[in-house]
């Protein structure tokens, strides 16, 4: 973990497994369902196809992820984080691979939490999917801030590498999982094992 912290002027999470409690989409059961190959990802695989090819698998994709939507709930300590952020008036920001109806119908599941919190929610329709920067970038403009002064909170290899390649610090929420980086991957500037550890990281 990094000791050199540099001003935190807002925070970007992820949305599945960060904000949610893991493992309400199956990816695995997707990849079936799309003959995507396993070591392949979802979205870049269907990059590859036609548009004939795609659009049905795309149907697919959209269903599942919907549905997986409905079955969710917020992760521990979520919505206490998100409402101690805004009160400190840090702007907040979603970067998801999921599309925007999923997102909505899941954020039905929080309590104190709508999408109105979030100052931008950018998916997959938005910007080029992480690990491309492109939506670490797009979210820093709509903020009104650096991308350096934006932390990017995420669970996956994917939410360390698109915050990386922008230049934004990053924080792995690894909830005592096993670890979802690469050897070959940069090293998170923070590992988190509850989103409420971002409190400290902005005091």
């Amino acid at each position: 973990m990094r000791s050199d912290r540099k001003k935190i002027r807002g925070i970007l999470f992820d949305f599945d497994g960060t904000l949610t409690c893991p493992g309400s989409i199956d990816f695995k059961a997707i990849k079936r369902a799309i003959n995507c190959p396993v070591e392949s990802p979802i979205l870049e695989y269907l990059d590859t196809l036609s548009p004939a090819r795609r659009a049905p698998l795309q149907r697919i994709l959209e269903d599942m992820e919907e549905e997986a939507a409905l079955g969710s709930i917020p992760n521990d300590g979520a919505e206490a984080c998100l409402l101690t952020l805004k009160e400190m008036g840090l702007p907040l920001g979603i970067l998801t691979r999921n599309s925007l109806k999923s997102v909505y119908l899941s954020l039905e599941r929080f309590k104190d939490i709508c999408a109105e919190d979030f100052s931008v929610i950018i998916t997959r329709d938005d910007s080029l999917p992480k690990p491309h920067p492109d939506g670490v970038q797009q979210a820093a403009r709509h903020m009104g801030i650096s991308v350096s002064g934006l932390l990017v909170v995420g669970d996956f290899r994917f939410d360390i590498l698109c915050g990386k390649a922008a230049g934004a610090p990053s924080a792995l929420l690894a909830s005592g999982m096993e670890s979802v980086m690469l050897p070959e991957d940069p090293e998170p500037d923070y590992i988190l094992n509850s989103l409420e550890e971002i409190l400290d990281l902005v005091q």
